[in-house]
């Protein structure tokens, strides 16, 4: 059975918001988000694993799904719905061995390559890009653009597929033409912490289209 993504894909961040995964968690499903990925960078991992606790409580009262970003054992330990994986992470397989198959499991690439090999894996969603410029990341992969976005959906069929980088309002609806089902989201979102549930509501609005 096809893994059904909603259009939008909010992805949090603590250092851009300035608030916790929990409180970002709170005002993004008041802006109507249904699936939400825990992203942290720099905290510790025990740091996070309470912020990610909490969170997923505010998540399993409103009967939204969480995905904990690159930390498949935080997934398993605090059962949370799956894990997104980066290159550098577990393997999709044992990621899949260790939390089962009814666990949601994501991967990101970044070039055509690598989405090619994402095809084949025992992945819900594959995540490609950055699509635009993005200042999010430190270190960003080459912007990938819209034809290799074209190019991704035809290789992945009808696997799920995420655009990330540089999504904003205003090319959601060009990037959603080129195949994506999906648009992963941070700084449009998170910016302004004053403005979260609102920018959901507008994205998710956009996402319509």
């Amino acid at each position: 059975m096809r893994f059904e993504l909603p259009r939008v894909y909010p992805i949090t961040d603590t250092l851009l918001s300035g608030l916790s995964h929990a409180e970002q968690v709170k005002r993004l499903i008041s802006g109507g988000a249904t699936l939400i990925q825990l992203r942290e960078k720099h905290s510790s991992p025990r740091e996070f694993y309470d912020d990610a606790r909490a969170a997923l409580i505010t998540a399993r009262e409103s009967n939204v799904r969480l995905v904990i970003n690159d930390r498949a054992d935080i997934a398993l330990t605090l059962k949370a719905d799956g894990v997104h994986l980066g290159q550098s992470d577990l393997p999709a397989e044992a990621a899949r061995r260790l939390l089962g198959e009814r666990a949601i499991i994501g991967i990101s690439t970044h070039d055509l390559a690598q989405v090619k090999l994402a095809a084949r894996m025992p992945v819900d969603y594959v995540a490609f890009g950055p699509i635009f410029a993005t200042a999010t990341k430190g270190n960003p992969d080459p912007v990938v653009g819209l034809n290799a976005l074209r190019e991704a959906r035809a290789i992945l069929s009808s696997l799920p597929l995420i655009a990330i980088g540089g999504l904003t309002i205003h090319n959601a609806p060009e990037v959603f033409a080129s195949g994506a089902d999906s648009v992963a989201t941070i700084a449009s979102l998170l910016s302004d912490p004053s403005r979260i549930e609102e920018n959901a509501r507008l994205m998710l609005n956009t996402g319509q289209i």
